[in-house]
């Protein structure tokens, strides 16, 4: 047989162990995997000395086209995320306008997506307050989950998102539980933050640290209780995201223990930035749930270390530089979302594998073994024969810093920017094909294909 390509003696990365073994890649898909493969090949990789890991799943990315293309869309945002060693993402319901709630929004965003994406892709539907009769057709289209905040969000713009109230929380629940789709909810007490922000904008306090004090740890562990109660009672699978506290993961697991269908993930963000150290980088590492106090950092890095945080991924959150821009430098002014996809896995992989030893194997589960499991993303999420040869490299041994003008977003600003990381994607491959080496940057045309949503037994179509 001809492979189309060899990868050669690399550091695989499989569930439980690293070994020094070949790849072969014939189709799009990992065909063979030995000690050394000696077939002829079209296009050999030497990947001695680096990790050959598969490509990172990143569930949580917001791609604003349609509607919002100027704060990023797909041609931009999938380059940065290819970049970043990421190979499939799963696009929120917003930010892009319509917001994603319907069948007409959801084939709205399909068509603008075609020939787009420089990685593959999946959609979320969202659970909105104007759309419970709207879930069914949703994943009749293929979404493969649903999203909605229990915090305050979107805008007074027509077809925005907008966050649950109560009983659309407790009837969206139980509309997804019959359809057996996972909710994955923004977790924060809507009333609160929003009242003791005013309060904080009334006494003139629009600081950083402010901001993080306005939606203290409580209001996030309150929201995933009360999430949980009624799931518990609708009978739904949970999906929470972007978890910022120790406390509220502890809640989670213990949820887990008595038998309720539930997971968490947390982002790079929480991980490496602090309260005191958004205060000096500034508005771009604004987001919500905010930064948290350097000791509560280390409380969430203790549970990461335990294994207890399913997944990480970007909550990848664009805008426009000038939405970042306070004139009365108010923070509560600016815009709350951090760019930061293109930095996923080369972060985490010097904060977490290279600095504070968590196995490599571990790491792997969090971006792509766990994801592809949980959202039921066919033939991806690990280096195994018959999968998608969805495949990326690190070198350890390389060391940069992050430089505005390395970046692919729309718009290059990121908390990142002179940040040094002790490692360096070096390719990406997505199903066989090189979409990102690292002298090259970005190569050819985007490729990236569909992902939907399958039950059991039904086959995914890419």
């Amino acid at each position: 047989m001809i492979y189309d390509l060899i990868i050669k003696g690399g550091k695989v990365v499989f569930s439980d162990e690293v070994r020094n073994v070949d790849i072969a890649i014939k189709d799009g898909k990992i065909s063979a995997i030995a000690e050394t493969i000696s077939n002829v090949a079209k296009q050999i990789v030497n990947a001695e000395g680096q990790y050959v890991m598969p490509g990172m799943i990143d569930t949580h990315v917001h791609i604003c086209e349609p509607g919002r293309t100027e704060w990023e869309g797909f041609v931009t945002g999938t380059k940065a995320l290819a970049a970043g060693g990421t190979t499939s993402y799963v696009d929120m319901p917003l930010n892009a306008l319509p917001a994603t709630v319907d069948r007409e929004s959801l084939r709205s965003k399909l068509e603008a997506a075609k020939g787009k994406n420089y990685v593959d892709y999946a959609f979320y539907g969202g659970l909105v307050p104007r759309n419970l009769d709207n879930l069914e057709e949703l994943s009749e289209e293929g979404v493969v989950a649903y999203k909605c905040f229990m915090s305050t969000c979107g805008t007074d713009i027509p077809n925005d998102f907008k966050n649950v109230d109560d009983y659309t929380l407790y009837a969206g629940m139980e509309k997804l539980a019959k359809l057996g789709h996972i909710l994955s909810i923004h977790a924060e007490n809507a009333i609160i933050t929003d009242r003791l922000g005013e309060e904080m904008v009334k006494l003139g306090k629009l600081t950083a640290t402010d901001y993080v004090a306005s939606r203290p740890v409580f209001t996030e562990v309150d929201a995933v209780k009360r999430a949980l109660y009624i799931a518990r009672e609708t009978g739904c699978k949970l999906h929470f995201v972007h978890i910022s506290t120790a406390e509220a993961v502890d809640v989670i697991i213990k949820a887990r223990n008595e038998g309720q269908d539930v997971t968490l993930e947390s982002c790079p963000h929480y991980f490496t930035i602090t309260t005191a150290q958004f205060e000096k980088i500034g508005p771009v590492a604004k987001c919500s749930p905010p930064l948290r106090s350097e000791e509560e950092q280390e409380k969430l890095w203790s549970k990461l270390i335990d294994g207890k945080i399913d997944m990480l991924t970007s909550d990848h959150s664009p805008c426009p530089p000038d939405m970042k821009y306070s004139e009365t430098n108010n923070i509560f002014e600016v815009w709350g979302g951090i760019s930061g996809c293109q930095n996923n896995v080369d972060l985490m992989f010097d904060e977490a594998v290279l600095k504070r030893n968590v196995p490599v194997t571990d790491f792997v589960r969090m971006i792509a073994t766990n994801p592809a499991k949980r959202f039921n993303i066919r033939n991806k999420g690990e280096i195994a024969v018959s999968k998608d040869a969805d495949i990326i490299l690190v070198d350890a041994s390389q060391a940069y810093v992050v430089k505005e003008e390395d970046l692919y977003y729309r718009h290059q600003h990121s908390p990142y920017i002179g940040r040094k990381i002790n490692c360096r994607v070096t390719k990406t491959f997505v199903r066989g094909n090189l979409v990102f080496e690292l002298n090259q940057g970005i190569v050819g045309e985007p490729l990236g294909q569909l992902v939907t949503y399958k039950k059991a037994g039904e086959t995914v179509n890419l």
